[in-house]
Formats: structure tokens, sequence, C-alpha cells
């Protein structure tokens, strides 16, 4: 199957499979059937099935899934196989908090710059990194061959940012600005809207109250 043609609720469960499977890992544990891994994941038998038959099925009657082999398998149709550099915008608490989770490195995702506008944050260190000035954004980018950023600015600022990211080679953007970005069809976002993830949290939670 074309991978184009797979859904995105497919697509948004793989790296769920991928904690879990890098959990099953850290147990020590080799091998597991799809029914196992439902009642960890609290999803159905046969949707595990039909999820990973999407990419080959690589599991065996009567044997299951081998954990590692599956683990490296989801990694590849991730594309977190291999390095991805990327560069966070913005260093205000939230970039520097994403610039020092480290788990992003383990994914493979690894950090080559750090940029603001602010003098009082330039010169200083996130995540290891030194903070850079925006006007030398454009050198490390095509310098470093870069086609991640991670946005973490006023929405006012966001569609120059994003457009002088675009021009520079980047065509995947984490926009966790508060607002929603028109980019050219060759460019991928994911947008992160924190506030309105809280707020589906708040009604979830006093319907439940009703």
């Amino acid at each position: 199957m074309d991978r184009k043609e797979i859904s995105q609720a497919v697509i948004q469960r793989l790296p769920r499979y991928y904690r879990y499977l890098e959990d099953l890992m850290d147990q020590g544990i080799e091998r597991i059937s799809s029914g196992e891994l439902s009642k960890r994941m609290h999803l159905t038998a046969s949707q595990i099935r039909q999820d990973l038959n999407n990419f080959g099925g690589f599991g065996q009657q009567g044997y299951g899934y081998n954990v590692a082999n599956l683990h490296d398998e989801i990694a590849k149709i991730l594309n977190i196989d291999r390095e991805n550099p990327m560069i966070i915008v913005g260093a205000g608490h939230l970039g520097q908090a994403l610039a020092n989770y480290t788990n992003f490195q383990k994914r493979g995702f690894i950090l080559k710059g750090i940029f603001d506008i602010n003098p009082e944050r330039i010169g200083k260190e996130a995540g290891g990194i030194k903070i850079l000035p925006m006007t030398e954004m454009k050198t490390l980018v095509e310098k470093e061959k870069i086609r991640l950023a991670a946005i973490c600015i006023p929405k006012s600022e966001a569609i120059k940012v994003v457009d002088d990211l675009i021009s520079y080679g980047i065509e995947g953007i984490w926009n966790f600005a508060h607002i929603d970005l028109d980019v050219p069809k060759h460019v991928v976002i994911e947008n992160v809207h924190l506030s309105e993830s809280l707020m589906r949290l708040s009604y979830r939670l006093f319907e439940e109250l009703k």
C-alpha cells in the first residue's frame, strides 16, 4: 500500500507503539502477541494487527511480534532511525524546556541551534547549546542542511519567522505559536496548541462530574 493512503489515525498511533515497545525492551521482553500488546495499550488485538499490516505486518502466527525488530521497523517508518538535525526559534520558557528535553536526542532529533531576539538571552545556554541571535539563523540552517524547526514565539512574529525559515530550506515546522499557519504544499506543519489540549481536558473532567 502506498504510504500516502494510510490514515492519519494510524500514523498518530505509531509513536505510541514505539513508546510501548521501548518500555518492553527495557523490561527485557523479547516477543509479544497482539493480544498481550492490546491489553497494555488498551486497543483491540485486531486494531493492532490492522495498523501494522498497513506496513507489511511484521508478526508471525503462533509467535507474535519480535519486540526489538518491530521497534526498529517502526523507527524506520517514522524516519527516526537516523539523525534529524533541528533548531528551536524562541528561547523563552517553552523553548528552553524543549532544548533541555533529553528524549528528543534519544529519538534521533539533534538540536543544532536555538535562536532568540532578546539580547538578555543571547549568549546564554539552553540544553547545552548557546542561544544565538536570529541574524545567524540562515547561515546555520544552510550550513547544517537543517529541515526541521520548532517555533516557540509570539503569534505576532510567527508568520514572518516561518516565511524566513522556509526560504532558508526548512521543510518541517513544529508550531507552538498560538496561530494556525498557511505554508506551501512542500512544507509539513504540526501545530501544538497546549491551551486547547488543556481545555479539552477541562471539558472531559467536568463532563465526568455531571
